[in-house]
């Protein structure tokens, strides 16, 4: 019996643990030596459990820093690196596979075939091209036409473990006491608080196919919330990708996003209302030119100031959610929007007045300085946010976070919040598209 492939897993915490769960985890033909990690804060130095690796892993998985890749093909001897994570251009992935074969190791991605579970229920799959480019308010949006339907809606999170693994197998969050029994981050909350806020369950964690069959039980429909631009984990009856004008042709350089572009039954391109009329157009080709098949839908993106006299002649420190400002490369999102509208005196850089961890960020991702990115992926780290915050000159904070932030951070500076939702620009095309699928 010949010896099983040796596999190095490049992941964020996400994809890579899935891929492992649905296609390594009981597989003896292969030995999955250990997981590297990259873009999301403090996830390297752990080990993915033995609850959750499976009776071929009596020790668990390590999870090391992707810097250590090199090293780890040569010690290990390892016949495979699988890239598992999203939202970086397609030379990026092509340049790490590379690295991978200089080192001599193969290289590869997964596709649909390998990763993705049926289930017994109708599933529709919310994705996108980049991140930032509107999937909450998307999914926010479809889960009210469901409901208007009178169908029980299930939202499923694509993967944010960033505590305890073991833990976070498999996450229910029906009310805020499940978001603070479960110690989530602020990024973490930025995703299931809308939904709770709507009266929707939302259910996320490390093992999916659990995760699925536990919803199944209470759901009528499945609404698969994707994260980053990263493929859906479940088959969809209906999947629905959403496209940035603000980013025009990035739907089809940016990795896995053009595989959604391609892939979807209906393209979304969203933020038409603050976006130039070539830029939305140019997508619209790119939709006839590499997936024909698909609904091509225009969408705005208003924006709202919950007390805008608060604002008005101010100066402001603008926060954006932070994974549209990281590794969505945007330099800003709604808040700058909101600002402008709300008609502020200055926009306040919070740069020079940035804090540790806070100040990292903005050395790791330049376009992000101006504003405050929502980094909260730990106690330290909002801890840092509130000290820049706090450190920052200006007379009023606007946070364009999904969430309510205030109740996480303390801070000594009112705080208002900007909202934003999906409007189409001709009303009804996404109801038709979900009748379709869901009798």
């Amino acid at each position: 019996m010949s010896e099983p492939k040796r596999v190095l897993i490049l992941g964020a915490a996400g994809r890579d643990f899935h891929n492992f769960n649905t296609y390594y985890r009981d597989n003896p033909a292969y030995k999955v030596v250990a997981f590297t990690a990259t873009q999301i804060p403090d996830i390297a130095g752990r080990k993915y459990p033995v609850e959750l690796a499976g009776k071929l892993y009596p020790n668990g998985i390590p999870i090391k820093e992707e810097s250590e890749a090199v090293d780890i093909i040569k010690s290990e001897k390892v016949d495979e690196c699988v890239f598992a994570y999203s939202d970086v251009t397609n030379d990026y992935v092509m340049h790490l596979a590379s690295v991978c074969m200089v080192a001599g190791a193969d290289f590869k991605l997964m596709g649909c075939n390998s990763t993705m579970i049926k289930s017994t229920k109708p599933v529709i799959a919310i994705t996108a091209v980049r991140t930032g480019a509107g999937k909450s308010q998307t999914t926010r949006y479809i889960s009210r036409i469901l409901k208007e339907m009178g169908k029980k809606v299930v939202a499923i999170r694509h993967p944010m473990p960033y505590g305890d693994l073991a833990a976070q197998a498999c996450q229910r969050f029906e009310t805020y006491a499940d978001l603070d029994l479960h110690k989530c981050t602020i990024e973490e909350r930025e995703e299931y608080e809308p939904h709770i806020d709507n009266g929707f369950i939302i259910y996320s964690g490390v093992d999916y196919e659990k995760i699925l069959r536990q919803a199944e039980k209470e759901a009528d429909v499945i609404l698969w919330d994707g994260g980053n631009n990263d493929l859906p984990f479940y088959v969809s009856d209906l999947h629905i990708v959403i496209a940035d004008p603000h980013r025009p042709g990035h739907e089809m350089v940016y990795y896995p996003g053009e595989t959604n572009f391609r892939l979807s039954d209906v393209i979304i391109i969203n933020k038409c209302d603050s976006a130039e009329e070539k830029n939305i157009v140019a997508i619209e080709e790119n939709a006839k030119k590499y997936n024909p098949k698909a609904m091509v839908i225009r969408a705005n993106s208003p924006v709202t100031i919950e007390k805008p006299e608060l604002v008005k002649g101010k100066k402001v420190l603008v926060i954006e959610d932070g994974p549209t400002l990281t590794h969505g490369s945007m330099s800003y999102g709604a808040g700058v929007v909101a600002a402008r509208n709300g008609g502020v005196e200055e926009i306040v850089d919070p740069t020079p007045f940035a804090v540790a961890s806070i100040a990292a960020t903005y050395k790791k991702y330049p376009n992000a300085k101006g504003i405050l990115p929502a980094m909260g992926y730990g106690d330290k780290q909002i801890k840092d946010l509130e000290a820049t915050i706090d450190a920052t000159p200006c007379d009023v904070v606007l946070s364009a976070t999904p969430i309510d932030i205030t109740r996480v951070l303390k801070v000594n500076k009112p705080m208002v919040r900007a909202s934003y939702e999906l409007a189409e620009v001709k009303g009804g095309q996404l109801a038709e598209a979900i009748k379709k699928v869901i009798k």
